[in-house]
């Protein structure tokens, strides 16, 4: 796969990877900005943006939006994270440029439309309403917010509703105009594409954005910590989370691979012994959640009142048993092989594949060949992953429990199991 890159002269980086063996196109523009980047006052303005958009810009009001797009038997969407947000579609190959007019209009003449703002601020509520009443989406946010309090990465990427109800068009185009400058944007397409018109239709387009950033975003520190929710709710969800790798940690990819010999997969060591052996959950993983600053290494799992007591031990165990004993050859083994399964499966979708090079130049100021990565797994040992446990589990500990009927452990008593395991 051949990918191309041009940068614009205002600084728009524009980069295609050309595969004419099929007739579609996957196309976007990410921006790198998301919840963390925002103050307390703004906490979720990148997402309503990102959902405001779609209401309307100068040439297209909402309904003319969808309709182009579907009447050409495409597809527009959009999605805000912690650091990225990214508007995107997919098209059969002659209608790359309309879908890509439709994309820059959403970044550079958004209408903002009073009325349109005004229903879509009760959409966007909703739509945190609807998170709060789901537990698992729900112990994350408290888990986040527990391990990074008081920063921008510890707010909830939709905000709070009274920061929703207060946003206005002056409000979010004073934040687009700061954020969405041309050096902190790629533009990527991926399929039956040909990078010199791509590059013609986004320099027609785009060529009006500022330039450069005018913000300067805090540090962000994990630092641990505990929150306990006591719902009435029927299941009682829990997280454990340690300092993890930000995405620019050389050894990044050691914590993927840990992370799957522990709890990555049906085949990892939690899967097997909580809930195969055991039976103390239906759900259980580990996750390496990074970030640009920090990162956090975290356990989930979702059980019942009756079995929290017993389940916690048995996941200290299993942190006792990979903190001082080398992983197993096989189990070493197959772990790389599952990571470097997913990343060359995913490189066959069109859409992850432009995602993944937007996301890497955007990060790493290039887009990082496959084969350097798998290196990096391959070279990767027994040793290493001994040593990195060892470094996890003695950073401080988050605690996170939502739904805790009847008797539950606090933060001391937990802290005080994972000393007594190593």
């Amino acid at each position: 796969m051949e990918i191309k890159q041009t940068t614009l002269k205002n600084g728009l980086r524009v980069l295609t990877a050309e595969r004419p063996q099929i007739e579609s196109v996957s196309l976007g523009i990410w921006v790198n900005t998301g919840s963390a980047l925002e103050t307390k006052e703004d906490n979720g303005i990148s997402h309503f943006i990102e959902h405001m958009v779609f209401k309307g810009t100068k040439k297209r009001n909402s309904l003319q939006i969808s309709e182009d797009i579907e009447n050409a038997g495409g597809a527009t969407n959009a999605y805000t994270s912690r650091h990225f947000t990214c508007f995107y579609a997919k098209m059969l190959k002659n209608d790359l440029e309309l879908a890509a007019d439709v994309i820059c209009d959403f970044i550079t003449s958004p209408t903002f439309d009073a009325k349109e703002m005004k229903k879509e601020k009760e959409v966007v509520v909703q739509e945190i309403k609807q998170s709060n009443d789901s537990p698992d989406d729900l112990v994350f946010d408290y888990f986040q917010e527990a391990a990074f309090p008081d920063q921008a990465t510890g707010r909830t990427i939709l905000g709070p509703i009274e920061n929703v109800r207060g946003f206005d068009a002056k409000r979010m185009r004073q934040y687009m105009s700061t954020h969405y400058a041309a050096e902190n944007m790629v533009a990527v397409a991926v399929g039956n594409v040909n990078h010199e018109a791509f590059v013609k239709m986004i320099e027609a387009r785009m060529m009006s954005i500022p330039e450069h950033c005018d913000y300067v975003a805090d540090k962000q520190v994990y630092s641990g910590g505990a929150r306990v929710e006591c719902k009435d709710i029927e299941q009682t969800h829990i997280i454990l989370g340690f300092r993890g790798a930000s995405y620019l940690n050389p050894d990044y990819y050691q914590y993927s691979v840990l992370s799957t010999i522990f709890g990555g997969g049906m085949s990892s060591r939690l899967f097997q012994e909580i809930r195969e052996k055991r039976g103390l959950v239906y759900t259980i993983n580990s996750f390496n959640q990074a970030l640009k600053d920090d990162g956090v290494f975290g356990i989930y799992a979702g059980t019942t009142p009756k079995e929290l007591e017993e389940l916690l031990p048995v996941v200290t165990d299993e942190i006792k048993k990979i903190v001082n004993e080398p992983v197993k050859e096989a189990e070493l083994k197959r772990a790389k092989t599952q990571i470097k399964a997913s990343l060359l499966m995913s490189l066959e979708s069109s859409s992850t594949t432009a995602e993944i090079i937007a996301r890497q130049v955007l990060l790493y100021g290039r887009v990082i060949p496959t084969e350097e990565i798998v290196a990096k797994i391959e070279n990767i040992t027994a040793s290493d992953l001994q040593k990195l446990a060892q470094k996890i589990f003695t950073s401080p500990l988050t605690y996170t429990i939502l739904g805790c009927k009847g008797k539950y452990p606090n933060y001391d008593e937990v802290k005080k199991l994972l000393k007594m395991s190593f």
